[in-house]
């Protein structure tokens, strides 16, 4: 009877532990948008930096995001036990901030001269070569940026988490939700040290003496002209993700939208040929449109509502 509960239990756990797996699978996929930007903003907020403290910077963020997630998944497993009815309204915030901040990044473009950019850059750069400029209350300001910037992130990435696993049980919302945190805290930080310490890298094996070495240093000078290249290719993508997942968890919330997607995806399969490939890219795509369509409502009210309490404020 002992080795039969033994065994019962052993299964128990192994169902438990695959159907953990599977939603952290799940919760992973959907979370995943997030982590372009992510990696994009983390990367851009160590830049200005010196270069032998760009590690120490990225530590300092991680475990302040590590914090972060200490605070946001126990305020997640909360809400989800008493509650459960805020889920879905949180996920639509998550999801129409997520639209906001993409397009707020596409209007940046628009609004923002290059001059103004590169004058931005150069007044960083120059503050970083000046020996009057105290440095660490400099790298303390970036860390501190960067950890509210992951806060905000990780929240989204939690709350997203959670809602894909809002029916399960307490134990495994647990267990995926740590999971989650602490795989996304270690894999987005440690990509991070990696495309900081890019440059670094090139710079160093192209560098290497010795006709041996040309190999090397071939592959040096391609690490230094593939590290910005990689910097705006993840802030691109990072951006298109926004508005898809944004977008996704938006037309997720209002069931004709979900519907009318749903039906469109099964359109676009049935054409002949390509209809497999456009069955997946047709609802991806839609639910980009619906994003965009969205960021640039909620900035429109953004920035109304931001000129209104200027005004006010200079009133009195």
């Amino acid at each position: 009877m002992a080795g039969t509960s033994l065994l019962a239990l052993i299964d128990d756990i192994a169902t438990i532990l695959d159907d953990v797996g599977a939603m952290s699978k799940v919760a992973a996929q959907k979370t995943a948008g997030v982590l372009g930007d992510d990696l994009a903003l983390n990367a851009q907020q160590v830049a200005g930096v010196q270069a032998e403290r760009e590690l120490p910077v990225v530590w300092a963020v991680a475990v302040g995001s590590m914090k972060n997630k200490a605070i946001l998944v126990p305020a997640a497993l909360a809400i989800s036990a008493f509650a459960p009815w805020a889920i879905v309204p949180l996920l639509m915030l998550g999801g129409a901030y997520l639209c906001f901040e993409g397009f707020e990044k596409i209007a940046h473009q628009f609004l923002h001269s290059a001059e103004e950019d590169a004058a931005h850059h150069a007044e960083l750069a120059a503050a970083v070569a000046d020996p009057a400029v105290d440095l660490v209350a400099l790298e303390k300001d970036k860390i501190k940026g960067a950890i509210r910037t992951d806060f905000i992130l990780s929240a989204e990435i939690i709350v997203i988490a959670l809602g894909t696993v809002a029916d399960a049980s307490f134990a495994q919302q647990v267990a995926v939700l740590v999971g989650i945190a602490v795989v996304m805290t270690v894999g987005v930080y440690g990509i991070v040290a990696g495309i900081v310490k890019m440059d670094d890298a090139g710079l160093y094996l192209s560098q290497r003496a010795g006709a041996a070495a040309a190999g090397v240093r071939a592959f040096g000078r391609f690490l230094l002209a593939a590290a910005p290249v990689l910097m705006k290719l993840l802030s691109v993508v990072g951006t298109a993700a926004m508005f898809m997942v944004g977008g996704g968890i938006l037309t997720h919330g209002i069931p004709a939208a979900h519907h009318a997607i749903e039906h469109a995806g099964a359109a676009a399969q049935g054409v002949a040929g390509i209809g497999p490939v456009l069955g997946v890219l047709t609802p991806s795509v839609l639910n980009g449109v619906a994003g965009v369509v969205a960021g640039a409502i909620v900035l429109a009210l953004v920035t109304v509502a931001g000129k209104l309490w200027d005004a006010v404020r200079g009133r009195s």
